[in-house]
């Protein structure tokens, strides 16, 4: 198997799989911004951790461009992030958020097609009603999420998984070359406590695999001990972290 992904490949897969509408770039920086909700398809990215000396101005321009658009000004932090960005994001007035790991893995044997499992090709009604049970789930999530197919530039299946004929959860796949992204794994309430996630999270892996996917990545928030125990059963470990700071 070949070597483990950079944390820029996965960086460059993850703008891929939660696309956004509106895109622009400044210096090392990718800014985005879509409806509001997923933060990395409303934030801005680094992508180049070398010396920045026009930082300060750089911060301004993207801090302009947010507000342009009616948004509060969003930057990720990540092992990429240019030297003193959090210093000087801090000094503005920044303040961290939402701690989340990205955890990567090789796609073994653990990740295998589910006879309950129905891969589509989009997000279906019965996808969306299970995937809105979720945690955070807010109205302008749920409309970025509907509007994936159109801006979506990768391969990428809805998988629903249900029980009796009944959705019961779900999760969304993209397989981008040799990574596969795995996201919005979701299990209604009335149908947790039975592994679901995990066979819904396998069967992803699997229809990625198929495609030509060779590692999984996902992203988990750190407090989520549920969902950081059922990935590292699929062979998911930490890579690295990223926090959001926002204005205040």
């Amino acid at each position: 198997m070949q070597a483990a992904p950079t944390i820029l490949e996965i960086e460059r897969a993850t703008l891929s799989a939660v696309p956004a509408p509106r895109i622009a770039f400044d210096g090392g920086f990718v800014v985005r911004s879509f409806a509001g909700g997923t933060g990395r398809a409303n934030a801005a990215c680094p992508l180049d951790p070398s010396p920045d000396p026009a930082l300060t101005d750089r911060i301004a321009r993207i801090e302009a461009f947010y507000r342009r658009a009616g948004f509060t000004p969003r930057f990720r932090s990540t092992p990429l992030d240019p030297p003193g960005m959090v210093e000087a994001l801090q000094a503005r007035g920044y303040r961290p958020h939402d701690e989340s790991q990205v955890i990567v893995g090789p796609l073994g044997p653990l990740f295998q097609d589910d006879p309950d499992c129905t891969a589509l090709a989009g997000p279906e009604p019965d996808w969306t009603r299970v995937m809105a049970s979720g945690e955070h789930q807010v109205p302008a999530r749920q409309a970025e999420k509907a509007r994936m197919p159109e801006l979506l530039g990768v391969p990428a299946a809805w998988i629903l998984l249900r029980v009796e004929g009944e959705p019961a959860a779900c999760a969304f796949a993209t397989a981008d070359g040799e990574l596969a992204g795995l996201f919005d794994l979701a299990v209604r309430k009335e149908f947790r406590r039975r592994g679901l996630g995990r066979r819904v999270m396998s069967a992803a892996g699997a229809w990625a695999r198929s495609r030509g996917a060779r590692w999984a990545y996902a992203q988990v928030a750190c407090t989520n001990a549920a969902s950081l125990a059922l990935n590292a059963g699929l062979g998911l470990t930490e890579r690295y972290r990223y926090r959001y700071f926002l204005p205040g």
